[in-house]
């Protein structure tokens, strides 16, 4: 059950990962709060980053294209960090209703701990062929000759699959 102060200070996402992070009895949830919350932040400093130089490159340019490429970059932003925050989110609103157990916890941390290995196979496959890595080994040279369009399959089986997961156990 929560008390009042805990109540009150789970105030939209950056109320929900210290929440969650006191709220769970999982070893591995939490450690997942700590990792996944760190690498979402990462990942959207880095995507930030980016957009102001995609915007500093391209703002002599008029609308059409241009404005599309930075619209499609900030939604990819959301992809990436969407799913890193959702087993969070997921465990987080679990325990607010008092509808939690510690198997919940589990797999979801398991499933984010999935996401990002996702994210790293997306990375390598779509790895430009000027910046492979040279003598990298059997398994990164059969990632790096997957077509690019495979890269987007792992974080995408992953993610709907944490939604089915979540469907399932409510």
């Amino acid at each position: 059950m929560t008390t009042a102060t805990e109540e009150r200070t789970y105030r939209g996402v950056f109320g929900a990962i210290p929440y969650a992070f006191r709220s769970s009895d999982s070893l591995l949830f939490k450690l997942y709060v700590v990792v996944g919350g760190l690498l979402a932040f990462a990942v959207g400093a880095l995507f930030g980053l980016a957009l102001v130089v995609l915007l500093g490159s391209t703002a002599a340019a008029g609308a059409g294209t241009f404005t599309f490429v930075r619209s499609l970059f900030v939604v990819i932003a959301l992809f990436a960090v969407a799913p890193l925050l959702a087993p969070i989110l997921f465990v987080a609103r679990r325990h607010r209703r008092g509808t939690h157990d510690a198997r919940y916890d589990r797999l979801f941390a398991a499933t984010g701990f999935l996401f990002i290995l996702s994210l790293y196979l997306a990375a390598v496959v779509t790895t430009p062929a000027d910046q492979q890595a040279r003598n990298a080994g059997a398994i990164a040279e059969l990632l790096y000759s997957l077509p690019r369009a495979v890269g987007l399959l792992p974080p995408v089986a992953v993610a709907v699959g944490m939604y089915l997961l979540h469907r399932r156990l409510r």
